[in-house]
């Protein structure tokens, strides 16, 4: 059904006619349905625009449909009409589609919303909205848009200032389905194998659904990962040899410090600066974060110093990495060393996860500490630290933790629990499910 008849039947107020919203009629056949939270409960009555960004195969498209039924079914027929960016061709093009709709809208309608999935499909969409919103052709619309392009997400959010409303926040990263939530939903179906099947989906419904029904991966969901990452670096006139070389170094290093200099070098890059470009895109795709060096005496980050790249996108590790795990059977057969990596990285998507629920500026900035004889993975503040481990661990083991940080305190993640004056370690499992206090 194209996009002109979607829009007559949510005028007439029929959103369960088959087709109208595709997604949903997806949803209503799968094995499980996870609750999605990523910071936006329910949308503004407000007018203003919204930007949502965020990976392929996490559920934004499935998201938007859904909130288009929710407007007609509260607002009445006429209230939430759509665009597909993927039909777009530019701002033009979605200049003159969005002034075809305009008078589609109810008048009577309380709200009246227009949605637009992957609008970073959409060659310069950020010229389009600015000339509409400027022109006040929006000036009574709520416009939702997703993106999986993140990084032409982030800089049309900076090229659109003061034309996003009086909303309190408009920018969104949509984010992984959350521990509890695919515990809730199928948990008791995988038994023991639940936490290593969490890890290896990313938290991705149609990763979680296959592994919850089949106890695997498939090799569909793996490639649907790739084709998106190597099409943005297509798009990017970045090398696909090249993008290989450098997540074949970042998943070898895992959690260990790599300067870009070091990955230039190994990748078979020109440069420094080159290495820069694929890190900073691969942020901006939500795959990496950057952990920088910390300086516990001035208690500040250190640019020039090696920083580590912690996954947080696991479906996009598993895709990427050379062992390829996709069944809980087959990650228990990597080496112990190998399977800590990928534990870390589970722990820096959760708070990357987090950090974007909150609406931190930079989630994916994070950083470690290092001395000669010790480290630390992740510096949460200047008196909170977090490590992780994969075996038992005892109070002993970080006997030298009060030396090195007289007022901080360190939370670690490992196979056993405990709990000391400063030191506090608990299991993966309930820091997914419960978080962390700060002390």
């Amino acid at each position: 059904m194209n996009v002109r008849e979607i829009n007559q039947a949510l005028w007439q107020g029929e959103t369960g006619l088959p087709g109208i919203l595709p997604h949903l009629d997806q949803l209503a056949h799968a094995p499980f349905v996870y609750q999605m939270e990523f910071g936006l409960g329910e949308l503004p009555r407000e007018p203003g625009l919204i930007q949502i960004r965020g990976a392929r195969q996490y559920g934004k498209s499935t998201w938007l449909e859904s909130q288009i039924k929710i407007t007609i079914e509260e607002y009445g027929p006429g209230s939430a009409l759509y665009l597909n960016g993927d039909e777009l061709q530019d701002a033009s093009d979605l200049m003159e589609r969005v002034r075809e709709l305009m008078p589609l809208f109810s008048s009577s309608a309380a709200v009246r919303r227009l949605f637009i999935d992957e609008v970073t499909a959409v060659r310069e969409w950020q010229r389009g909205l600015k000339r509409l919103i400027d022109a006040g052709e929006l000036r009574d619309v709520l416009v939702v848009t997703t993106g999986s392009r993140a990084a032409d997400l982030r800089h049309g959010s900076e090229r659109l200032p003061g034309r996003k409303g009086r909303l309190e926040r408009t920018a969104y990263l949509f984010t992984p389905v959350s521990y509890s939530a695919f515990r809730e939903a199928c948990g008791s179906r995988l038994g023991q194998d639940g936490l290593v099947a969490y890890l290896l989906s990313g938290g991705s419904p149609v990763a979680l659904n296959e592994l919850a029904t089949t106890g695997r991966l498939p090799q569909y969901v793996l490639e649907m990962v790739r084709d998106w990452v190597v099409g943005e670096f297509a798009a990017s006139g970045r090398q696909r040899g090249a993008l290989l070389a450098v997540m074949e170094c970042l998943l070898r290093h895992g959690g260990s410090p790599l300067g870009q200099a070091r990955l230039a070098r190994e990748a078979g890059l020109a440069n420094n600066t080159v290495a820069a470009g694929y890190l900073e895109l691969l942020m901006d795709l939500m795959c990496i974060a950057t952990a920088r060096a910390w300086d516990e005496v001035h208690r500040v980050t250190l640019a020039r110093r090696p920083a580590k790249f912690p996954v947080t996108n696991l479906l996009a590790a598993v895709a990427w990495h050379p062992s390829h795990p996709r069944s809980p059977a087959e990650f228990r057969a990597l080496p112990a060393d190998e399977q800590g990596k990928w534990l870390e990285w589970l722990v820096a998507q959760e708070l990357w996860r987090n950090a974007a629920i909150r609406g931190d500026d930079s989630p994916e900035a994070m950083a470690y500490w290092q001395s000669k004889t010790h480290e630390i993975d992740f510096v949460l503040s200047a008196d909170w630290l977090l490590e992780v481990k994969r075996r038992r661990v005892t109070p002993l083991e970080f006997a030298w933790f009060r030396g090195c940080f007289p007022r901080s305190r360190l939370t670690v993640i490992a196979a056993n629990a405990f709990e000391t004056e400063r030191i506090r370690a608990m299991s993966l499992e309930q820091f997914l499910l419960k978080g962390l206090e700060p002390g």
